[in-house]
């Protein structure tokens, strides 16, 4: 409409800004390109493509630079040549004040430093300065550090240089799940997940930290801690900035409770099937799903509690802690539970009964997580105290957490599905098959979105991609026990 305001003007040509150019140069030793050979110790260069591709929708020509390694010259030569050329230059990894964090040096040697580190977290250790009049940003590598500052420090500027002002995105008032502590001083950037549960919209925290990728991709909204403040406290209701448009986050299924795999594969089959639905899961055990359940926090939980006395699963659960409330239990499969151990099981572990040896470290699931109660009541029935086992009070969240720690050699063992297992090619010993249930308020069931994931859950191509990991039967899978 603007174009055709100016010709019906009678104007024919008019001055315009170009699209700022910004070099992207990935440092680092350890980092290699996509499809290259892997190493111990090697990383997948990827950040470059990340910061790319923001620069790109703030309206930027961004251009990659290869890999740099860690070398103060180097590095310097690199960004020498990029100011020559460029309106903004990002120099990732090497921003903090390690022996091999060169980019405040180049910085300095070049032209000026203009900060280096701000009250931030994650993304704390940026630097930003000016060589020869071309802004020059120090962002650090881990992936949310690296995101988080490209849009601090970058995104101004970008925009400025095409006479525009960086846009401000959508808030909402949502209800947090769950307390978030924060730590005094700086100003704590937190990604969260939203739905929309019986009418009001409910925000719960992923998984935080610098390195956590996955974090950016699967947040719906941003929460901003001041940083005079100790944290969020959980029911607080507080604004939140949208990462997707509202009509996403309507859409979204919330399930909280125990880890399984299989959600992974409901949530992908639900995209495929129903392309406006979504299926957001926090893995904080059967018991915190139970929780949710009741605080009205969830859609639905995933449990698989072990009563020990009657030796049945979930059902007296709900009786006891919501009582008089009308649940649905579907299950989504039966499943092989055991202990997890490095590949030829070099430490010769057969049960739980090796568990107490001296020669065994072993990590556990948190406290409520139902795989951690079948532990316990394995080490009852063995006789066996858990203070005599080095290694019980180390927690994962996941299933494939436990099994990382043992590929990696933390731990000798840990309990968790034979999927995972499977997954990163560890040995598996079998313990028990168990039941692991969708707990659903009877007053979701008739929602559409449920009803969609009820209907997928119960589809042959479900089923199929569930077989084809190892370890669970889908013969009940889709039906209402409760």
């Amino acid at each position: 409409v603007d174009t055709a305001a100016v010709i019906a003007s009678g104007v024919l040509e008019v001055p315009v800004r170009r699209p700022p150019m910004v070099t992207i140069i990935p440092t680092g030793n350890e980092l290699v390109e996509p499809g290259g050979q892997i190493a111990h110790g090697n990383i997948i260069e990827y950040n470059s493509r990340l910061l790319a591709g923001m620069a790109a929708e703030w309206g930027a020509i961004p251009v990659r630079h290869a890999i740099v390694p860690d070398s103060l010259q180097e590095i310097a030569a690199a960004v020498t040549e990029a100011v020559s050329v460029s309106d903004v230059v990002i120099v990732n990894a090497g921003s903090s004040a390690g022996s091999h964090d060169f980019t405040v040096h180049v910085i300095d040697k070049l032209g000026e430093v203009l900060a280096h580190g701000v009250r931030i977290k994650p993304g704390k250790p940026v630097v930003l300065g000016i060589v020869k009049e071309t802004p020059v940003l120090g962002i650090p590598g881990y992936p949310v550090s690296a995101a988080l500052d490209m849009e601090l420090f970058a995104q101004p500027v970008i925009c400025a240089l095409q006479g525009q002002v960086a846009a401000s995105r959508p808030r909402v008032r949502v209800k947090i799940s769950r307390k978030i502590p924060s730590s005094l001083g700086s100003e704590e950037f937190v990604r969260v997940k939203i739905g929309r549960i019986g009418g009001r919209l409910v925000a719960a925290p992923i998984q935080r930290g610098a390195g956590a990728l996955m974090s950016l991709a699967r947040a719906d909204g941003m929460l901003r801690i001041a940083a005079a403040s100790e944290g969020v406290r959980e029911e607080e209701e507080v604004d939140i900035e949208l990462l997707k448009d509202l009509e996403d986050v309507e859409n979204t299924i919330i399930v909280v409770g125990s880890h399984d795999i299989c959600l992974d594969i409901l949530g992908s089959e639900l995209r495929r099937r129903f392309p406006g639905l979504s299926l957001s899961s926090a893995h904080v055990g059967s018991m915190g799903g139970l929780m949710a359940l009741k605080r009205g926090e969830a859609h639905l939980a995933g449990i698989h509690l072990l009563d020990e006395e009657t030796g049945e699963y979930n059902s007296s659960y709900l009786k006891r802690y919501l009582p008089g409330r009308n649940i649905a239990l579907v299950n989504m499969s039966f499943r092989e539970q055991g202990l997890m151990v490095a590949a030829g099981n070099p430490k010769k572990i057969r049960g739980v009964g090796d568990l107490c040896r001296d020669d065994i470290i072993f990590v556990n699931r948190q406290r409520g997580a139902g795989t951690r109660i079948l532990l316990d009541y394995q080490l009852k029935q063995a006789g066996i105290e858990p203070a005599l086992i080095a290694g019980y009070e180390r927690e994962e969240f996941t299933h494939m957490a436990v099994a990382a720690d043992v590929l990696d050699g933390v731990a000798d063992a840990g309990m968790g599905i034979l999927a995972a297992a499977r997954a990163l090619g560890l040995d598996f010993i079998p313990v028990t098959t168990e039941r692991y249930d969708l707990a659903i308020p009877e007053a979701y069931m008739d929602l559409p979105r449920i009803k969609a994931l009820l209907l997928v859950l119960r589809s042959g191509s479900f089923k199929d991609k569930v077989h084809s990991l190892g370890g669970y039967d889908t013969s009940h899978t889709g039906e209402i026990l409760v």
